[in-house]
């Protein structure tokens, strides 16, 4: 009984030897292109870019070499994982007493009366226990002392004022009820009406 030969070769051990080495090769062949999927997929976002680098393993042996030259270098999981860092670490500085200077962008930390770098006014010291504070607001958090800020909506009610004592002076001297219609026109409500 004759073996089948091999590339020609009769001798029935050589014949085994690269028929042996024939099937490695392809073992190995296989496992490249399953090697490179299954790595493609761990550093690839994009599903497309993964079939070709797939598509690419299939030229036997230099595919291969050619995804390991053009591949990320980086895989996905470190990449998610360092994100994930940065904005823990980012939430740590947040947390701190960390803030800057609105003028001159120079770290500042939440004591600070001024800048050290531009010297512009920060806060105020509170007249009553000495602590910083904003100088908007109109009473110290630390001992419940008021401060001398004006209120927000003053300046609102001097301008609500002005309109209403302009709309009671051309309703005044008439003396009847239009003064409703007026207050229809500016689109704000009388002093009177208001109390």
């Amino acid at each position: 009984m004759r073996t089948l030969a091999v590339f020609g070769i009769d001798n029935s051990n050589v014949n085994t030897a690269v028929s042996v080495a024939l099937l490695i090769l392809a073992v190995l062949y296989l496992a490249l292109v399953f090697w490179t999927f299954a790595d493609a997929r761990r550093r690839i976002d994009d599903p497309l870019l993964v079939a070709c680098a797939t598509a690419c393993s299939l030229f036997p042996f230099v595919g291969t070499i050619v995804y390991l030259i053009v591949r990320p270098p980086e895989f996905l999981d470190d990449v998610r994982l360092r994100e994930l860092e940065m904005t823990a670490a980012e939430a740590r500085l947040a947390s701190l007493d960390y803030q800057l200077c609105p003028h001159c962008d120079y770290e500042i930390q939440a004591d600070y009366l001024r800048c050290p770098s531009c010297m512009r006014k920060l806060k105020e010291r509170c007249y009553s226990c000495g602590k910083p504070i904003d100088p908007a607001w109109r009473m110290c958090p630390f001992c419940e002392a008021e401060t001398n800020a004006p209120t927000p909506s003053s300046t609102r009610r001097r301008r609500r004022q002005t309109t209403d004592q302009a709309t009671v002076a051309t309703a005044a001297p008439a003396d009847t009820g239009e003064s409703e219609p007026a207050e229809a026109a500016t689109g704000e409500p009388s002093r009177r009406r208001r109390r």
